[in-house]
């Protein structure tokens, strides 16, 4: 359906393709600013389960460690921008999941190499790629709240806190390390053997 819509992925500006940013507040000038915005408010959403699940945990000492650690996580996050470079055609290629032109490839379900459907959109391209693109999830592999963050807490808890590696749960929270940009038919919600991926994960 979407391959007999137009085309305008070679446009950036707003003056350049009103039709694109249509509900899209006058602040964002460029497509790419737009899209990287989105990609932001993703990873965002990510810190905000991080910190939610502190209400979880009782023990006040350990809560305590727990939202300094949050603390530390949100820095390194203002520091890499949120990671939106991901969704930005404009960054450069290592940094980005994209073409330069715009287009996305999915890149399968969870315990796939690739996927298997040959899944892409340019979201650069027209509002409806615009639009659609907002259900392709950016899919941990190593789930985050089943498993990430509880051993995140299991590691403050004991004696040797202080040598945690931090930038190991940095990476498996917010990062391409565990991330994967997926179609919404390739975004599988079922059980996972997580002890399997999780050692295969700390393998590389």
């Amino acid at each position: 359906m979407l391959l007999h819509l137009n085309d305008s992925s070679e446009t950036e500006k707003r003056e350049d393709d009103q039709d694109w940013f249509q509900g899209i507040d006058d602040r964002f000038k460029t497509k790419s600013a737009y899209i990287k915005y989105n990609c932001e408010m993703r990873i965002r959403g990510y810190m905000k389960e991080v910190r939610n699940y502190a209400q979880t945990i009782q023990t006040p000492k350990l809560k305590d460690r727990y939202m300094q650690t949050a603390d530390y996580l949100m820095m390194q996050l203002k520091s890499d921008k949120f990671n939106g470079c991901y969704f930005d055609r404009t960054e450069e290629e290592q940094n980005r999941l994209c073409t330069k032109e715009g287009w996305f490839n999915c890149q399968g379900a969870f315990d796939q190499v690739k996927c298997e459907f040959h899944h892409s959109i340019n979201p650069y391209g027209n509002r409806e790629s615009r639009i659609i693109f907002s259900t392709w999830n950016l899919d941990h592999i190593i789930e985050k709240r089943r498993t990430v963050i509880p051993d995140l807490v299991g590691a403050l808890k004991k004696p040797k806190r202080r040598d945690i590696d931090l930038d190991h749960f940095y990476k498996l929270l917010f990062t391409r390390e565990n991330l994967k940009l997926v179609h919404i038919v390739c975004h599988k919600k079922g059980a996972r053997d997580e002890s399997k991926l999780y050692k295969r994960r700390k393998s590389k």
